[in-house]
């Protein structure tokens, strides 16, 4: 575990996430300074040429503009060099109060943990590239601590493991905390889950995926694979059947994931039975969409591309949002900011499970034109469940399989009491006593 820094009152902080914090800072501002020195070399740069054009003002004009932009730089110049000395400094300053004996890990302040969630949704793959301490580790966590793919602590950590695990993946920005939302209002109870409720009616052992998801779809799914591997060979029992539920990106990485398992002969992939996606863009989400047609029209002028490498700066994991990548090959090799590209290939669904689609709208039928175009407020109706325009972009799966909710936004799949109905009700076909929540159209 890194070294760790106490401060008053007890409370432990990580030294890497102070560091990261400050690397954060300190890019932010210096990102900010070039950006305006962009916008200002745009704006000074046209009556320069203008006077330029003119004979008469040629030689005046060059030598003011020679002036002009040698003092802007040294100024920008400057104020970048004074960030990276503070950076400095601020290393200089923490290093002795660095703790060499490893500390046990507590868990943070749950607004505080969100926060960096969000962070890492949308500039992850930046805070990886550069190790900052801030970036999230794909981890499975437990009561908000890590656990550790080792029998032993999985033995501990789950005293009543039995053969059939539930798999939990939350979506963009979010962490396992975000699969508690909305359960005191449901259930009375804020510590209810669908985990929770798996457990108590039908024996599965919850499992929460913690995951960067500012990166690839296709590197989480690859990570995923590869701890999913790991978690069944070290667990406690032999493992008869894996359910995966997840919500909204977490759908695409659960699918990314039994995909290269399947092709990396992972012995796992054998054991999945059902994979639930709630809310899940597989065709893409309009937000980022929108975000591409801003982002390019931006770039189009030299005042406002500063602005437009802002916008184009949104996490690699987002922006495979656009058409729901799951493979390296959708997006290596490619432009990521050209105009609405679809890169997207064709991925099956894992043929040994059975596949499960809730998709919500704001509307009571999905049919209304206002639900229609707006779905939940961020995934369109036909995107959750597939339903592509053009025949070549549908993707196959049984129509029962498929259920609707209606008067619901994104955010409320992650714990709503009928969501789970329609959960346990596809488990557990015999019973007879709970109702899907609709008709397949």
């Amino acid at each position: 575990m890194p070294p760790v820094l106490w401060l008053p009152g007890g409370q432990m902080q990580n030294i890497d996430g102070i560091r990261g914090l400050k690397d954060l800072f300190v890019s932010a501002v210096n990102g900010g300074t070039t950006a305006v020195e962009e916008i200002h070399a745009a704006i000074a740069r046209r009556p320069f040429e203008a006077l330029e054009l003119d004979p008469v003002t040629r030689v005046p004009a060059a030598t003011v503009r020679m002036l002009h932009d040698g003092i802007a730089g040294g100024v920008y110049w400057g104020l970048r060099s004074l960030m990276e000395l503070a950076g400095v400094a601020a290393d200089w300053a923490l290093t002795p109060l660095e703790q060499t004996q490893p500390a046990e890990e507590e868990p943070l302040p749950a607004a505080l943990d969100l926060a960096i969630s969000a962070l890492n949704g949308f500039m992850g793959d930046r805070l990886e590239r550069n190790r900052n301490g801030l970036r999230t580790r794909m981890e499975f966590r437990h009561k908000g601590r890590t656990v550790a793919l080792d029998a032993a602590t999985l033995r501990r950590t789950y005293p009543g493991a039995g053969g059939k695990l539930a798999v939990f993946v939350h979506g963009l920005s979010c962490n396992e905390q975000m699969w508690r939302f909305y359960s005191e209002e449901q259930y009375g109870d804020r510590e209810t889950t669908y985990g929770s409720l798996l457990e108590q009616d039908l024996g599965y052992t919850p499992l929460y995926l913690r995951y960067n998801s500012g990166l690839h779809v296709s590197e989480n799914g690859a990570l995923l694979a590869a701890k999913m591997e790991e978690l069944v060979n070290a667990w406690p029992v032999a493992v008869e059947e894996i359910v995966l539920v997840g919500h909204s990106m977490g759908g695409l990485v659960a699918r990314s994931a039994c995909h290269q398992g399947k092709q990396r002969r992972n012995g796992w992939v054998g054991s999945v039975r059902h994979i639930f996606c709630l809310g899940t863009p597989h065709l893409g989400a309009p937000l980022e969409k929108l975000g591409n047609v801003m982002g390019w029209a931006l770039n189009v002028s030299d005042l406002t591309r500063p602005i437009a490498n802002i916008v184009n700066g949104r996490s690699e994991g987002i922006k495979d949002l656009r058409f729901g990548y799951l493979v390296e090959e959708d997006w290596r090799g490619r432009d990521a900011d050209a105009l609405l590209e679809d890169n997207r290939h064709a991925i099956p669904f894992l043929d040994s499970a059975a596949h499960y689609f809730v998709a919500a709208t704001v509307t009571q039928s999905p049919g209304d034109p206002l639900g229609f175009i707006l779905g939940d407020m961020l995934v369109r109706f036909p995107s959750a469940l597939g339903r592509g325009v053009q025949p070549t972009r549908r993707v196959s799966f049984r129509a029962a399989n498929k259920s609707h909710l209606g008067m619901t936004t994104h955010l409320r799949l992650l714990n709503h009491h009928a969501v789970y109905d329609q959960i346990r009700f596809w488990l557990e076909p015999a019973a007879a006593a709970l109702t899907p929540l609709g008709e397949a159209e």
